[in-house]
């Protein structure tokens, strides 16, 4: 049985159409990757051998799951009926908005499944089912369980569901997704915590890209009353009540506002800081704004950025070099701080050690974007071309009044 009918060649769309069908085959084979990369060869084939379409991946244009080879050995056969829920994701980010896009059928089935079926991601992880998962998913239907195919399976009846929500076009999630999570997810948890919340990445590492200038960020939004959170210090459960109890939040462009717009609300105040030029954060703003009708407010107070040597682009590992003068002007502006807030802009000195302290050695593991070091020379030149013309102005006016 194949569902190419149902138009699954196409990118998942808000809209509807095939993201919101599901297809039930019998004795499907699900195939986890033998490669790691970002496009695989995985997924389920048909009894009869052919693909289906309607569960593959889809990241903006194109599926990253293909189809993969008939397996010539299946070790595992899996009774029961099972809901496919795509691929499992280790990182928190792309878990949220890939690994659940399908759970939305958890609304639509006629019939008790015995759980939810996923493929790892990498065919070298181990497939433990990590505590964010396992809670992600009790936050939905308590004690559903939860498996991995770790080598090619065989299962007795496969309900698949069409994508729903994911990176792309379909970041905004169809409304039937959108109703799902707000009507199911996280539902009994209270809000608890302070009013001005701002969310941190500052204990992340190099490794996972940042601010630079946060720290004195943090100490400069104390001052204003925020309580400075670290996420990945907390309980998946601590962190949904911190976002439903602040009527204000900052936050870094990152993972924390994907789990945000799942349980915002349209009355809520939200400010995303920029750490890098990337199309990403513009998928931040599309998705909270779909989830939970706010209008997140976008502070780009970059002074550069700093890229790894061996990728010279704006990528997740990228870190941002704030001008706090900037990001005082926006946030005051709206509302975030005082209106007649003034924060400094570090010096050079103080950059330099910043730098340092944060392990950025330039042109050894990190390069000053080609992009910000152009936009910085155009601005010197525009600079000294103003200056001349001032100074010119200046000589004319002074030889005007000699001659009167």
């Amino acid at each position: 049985m194949t569902d190419r009918t149902l138009g699954a060649h196409d990118k998942p769309s808000p809209e509807g159409g095939w993201s919101e069908t599901c297809v039930t085959l019998n004795s499907p084979y699900v195939v986890p990757p033998l490669i790691s990369g970002l496009v695989q060869p995985a997924g389920i084939l048909a009894a009869d051998g052919s693909y289906c379409d309607h569960g593959a991946l889809w990241r903006r244009h194109r599926s990253i799951t293909t189809p993969p080879d008939i397996p010539s050995n299946v070790p595992d056969q899996l009774a029961g009926r099972w809901l496919w829920g795509g691929v499992l994701w280790a990182h928190f980010g792309h878990f949220l908005v890939e690994s659940t896009s399908r759970l939305w059928a958890l609304d639509d089935l006629s019939k008790d499944i015995d759980g939810i079926l996923f493929i790892p991601k990498r065919p070298s992880e181990e497939t433990e089912i990590r505590g964010f998962h396992r809670r992600f998913v009790d936050l939905i239907a308590p004690g559903l369980p939860i498996r991995v195919a770790n080598q090619p399976t065989r299962v007795e009846e496969l309900i698949v569901p069409g994508q729903g929500y994911g990176l792309g076009q379909i970041i905004s999630g169809t409304q039937r997704f959108r109703n799902f999570i707000q009507s199911r997810f996280a539902c009994d948890i209270a809000p608890e915590g302070p009013d001005k919340l701002y969310i941190s990445r500052s204990k992340l590492g190099l490794r996972k890209g940042g601010l630079l200038g946060e720290e004195q960020l943090e100490t400069l939004l104390e001052e204003q009353g925020y309580t400075i959170f670290h996420p990945q210090d907390h309980s998946l459960d601590v962190q949904l009540a911190r976002y439903k109890a602040a009527d204000k939040i900052v936050a870094v462009d990152g993972s924390a506002l994907h789990l945000y717009a799942m349980v915002g609300r349209s009355d809520q105040k939200v400010a995303m800081i920029l750490r890098r030029m990337s199309g990403a954060s513009q998928q931040l703003v599309d998705n909270v704004s779909a989830f939970t009708g706010c209008g997140m407010v976008v502070v780009n107070a970059l002074r550069t950025e700093w890229l790894p040597i061996d990728q010279q682009k704006s990528n997740r590992l990228s870190f941002g070099e704030l001008d706090h003068s900037k990001v005082a002007i926006a946030l005051s502006a709206k509302g975030f701080i005082a209106a007649d807030s003034e924060w400094p802009a570090l010096n050079s000195r103080e950059r330099r050690k910043l730098l340092w302290r944060k392990g950025i050695r330039e042109d050894e593991n990190f390069v000053e974007s080609p992009e910000f070091r152009k936009k910085a020379i155009r601005e010197m030149r525009q600079k000294r071309r103003a200056r001349r013309v001032a100074r010119l102005a200046s000589e004319g006016d002074q030889s005007a009044s000699s001659n009167s």
